[in-house]
This record gives structure tokens, sequence and C-alpha cells, in this order.
């Protein structure tokens, strides 16, 4: 059984805050060297992004997936029937990888470069390079393990902080699917 992702998260989160204690930021070499790690970091992101986006074109996986989006929470949205290609969903998912790598270089370097915090350099060089690594994309397309479980499509939307946030998630289940077709809830192709 696999440790959760979470609890590392946040074993390294507290081991980090720790070590960083320790470094002498007041020093430009120092300083320097954690900012070229924390570039570094999100290069290989961004390398393992564009290689994904390069094998799932390649495999153009045209396979149908059916299911049912939840509401979002707190709306009085009725949840809606999506039909789509797995070739679509997973660069789908890569979007909101990309998404989510760039909003948090754009937090890094507000929280750096104008507020002056220099520790959150150490541990963003390490937490987000942890999660493109365990991201499910990855696990498929590059590591080879087979779209079944908990890696079957659709995917569970990650938890907010300690996996409490979302509770809704996608039904791939046919009883869902076909009450969606019959309340005519979307139905809309994303392509």
């Amino acid at each position: 059984m696999a440790i959760n992702p979470q609890i590392t998260n946040l074993v390294i989160i507290l081991g980090m805050m720790q070590v960083s204690k320790k470094i002498p930021f007041e020093d430009p070499q120092v300083l320097m060297a954690v900012r070229a790690l924390y570039i570094v970091s999100n290069l290989i992101i961004v390398a393992l992004n564009l290689y994904l986006m390069r094998v799932i074109n390649m495999k153009k996986d045209m396979t149908t997936l059916k299911y049912v989006e939840p509401a979002p929470m707190g709306s009085s949205e009725e949840p809606k029937l999506i039909t789509t290609t797995v070739h679509s969903y997973d660069l789908q998912q890569l979007r909101s990888g990309w998404k989510g790598l760039l909003m948090g270089v754009g937090m890094m370097g507000v929280m750096h470069l104008y507020m002056k915090y220099t520790n959150p350099l150490l541990i963003q060089s390490i937490i987000p390079l942890k999660g493109a690594i365990e991201g499910n994309l990855v696990k498929i397309h590059i590591f080879g393990q087979p779209a079944i479980g908990d890696l079957k499509r659709p995917w569970k939307a990650a938890g907010g902080m300690m996996g409490m946030g979302g509770g809704s998630e996608p039904k791939a289940d046919k009883k869902s699917i076909e009450e969606a077709e019959k309340a005519g809830r979307g139905g809309a192709k994303e392509e």
C-alpha cells in the first residue's frame, strides 16, 4: 500500500521548513543557488508536460468517454453529461496542469520578488515536481501503468487541503450516464 501523497507533502513541507531555517538566505550565492534550484525544478516540469503532450498526441486515443460532471459546490445547477474522447480528456487534464504550474510560478514570483520571502522557494522546488511525477497522466503515458482502478478515467478531482475539498467527483457508471441523458443535461461534445 502506497503512502498518501498529501501526507508525504506535509512531511516534506515540515521537513523543508526546518531545513530552510538553517540556510543562510542572506548570502547572495546561497540565494542564487536556491533560485536556480526553483527554476530547474520548473523547467523539468515544463519538459515533462511537453513530452506528455507529444506522447498523448502520438497515441491519439479516440475511445469515447462519457461521464457526468457534478455541479459546482454551492450552485443550483444540475450535473452535466460530458461526451469526449480519451485523447481530449488527457489534453484537458494536461491543460489544467499547465494552469496550475503557471499559477504556482506567479504566486511564487509575487511572494519572492515583491514580498521578499525566500523560504517558500525551497519547498516549491520539490512539491510541484513531486506532484507532476505522481500525476495520473505520467503514470499512464510515461510509466505505462494500465488505466484501471484509480487510473480509470474520469479521475477524481484532487481535494483541497488534506483531501477535504471537492467531495463530488465525476461519475462514469452506466446508471448516472443514462439518468443524465434522460434528463437532457448537457451531452455537449467536448473537443
